[in-house]
C-alpha cells in the first residue's frame, strides 16, 4: 500500500507482529517530523541517493549521521530522530518491535546424553541424561 507524505511517499513491503519493511522515496529537500518510537527499533538502509539521520541524545548535541547508497543506520527505541535529504533518496525503513520479557517456553530440560561408559551417545543407545545443574539454562 502506497501512502503519500509531505516529503515523498512510503510503500509497505512487509508487515508482521515483530517487524515491518517500508520502501521510502524521498523528494529532494524532503524531511520527516522529529519523532520517536517507544517499542520499535528503526533501521534505515539507503538504496539510492543520500540521507542524513539526526538523533537527539539525552545529553549533548544532536548526532547527525550522513548515509549514502549501501549504508545502514539504526535508531534505538525511545530516541527522538528525523531524516532529511538535499538531493532525494530511496531507502528501506525497517521497524523491529522490541519483544518484552522471555521469548521461550520449555517443556523439558536439556543436558548431555551419555552411554553407560561415560561416552556421548544418541537416544535409544542405552543412554541416560545428565542434567546441566541448577541455574543453568538448557
Amino acid at each position: 500500500m502506497k501512502e503519500g507524505k509531505a516529503w515523498g511517499e512510503t510503500t509497505l513491503v512487509y508487515n508482521s507482529q515483530a517487524a515491518s519493511v517500508h520502501y521510502l522515496k524521498i523528494k529532494p529537500g524532503g524531511f520527516c517530523s522529529e519523532h520517536r518510537h517507544t517499542r520499535k527499533k528503526n533501521l534505515f538502509h539507503v538504496l539510492r541517493g543520500r540521507l542524513s539521520v539526526l538523533v537527539w541524545k539525552t545529553e549533548g548535541p544532536v548526532d547527525r549521521t550522513d548515509l549514502q547508497a549501501g549504508d545502514t543506520f539504526t535508531v534505538d527505541p525511545g530516541q527522538w530522530h528525523k531524516f532529511e535529504t538535499t538531493e532525494g533518496a530511496e531507502i528501506l525503513e525497517i521497524y523491529e518491535a522490541r519483544l518484552e520479557g522471555p521469548d521461550i517456553e520449555r517443556r523439558s530440560t536439556g543436558g548431555i546424553q551419555r552411554k553407560a561408559g561415560g561416552q556421548p551417545g544418541r537416544s535409544g543407545e542405552g543412554t541416560h541424561l545428565i542434567n546441566r545443574g541448577p541455574g543453568l539454562k538448557s
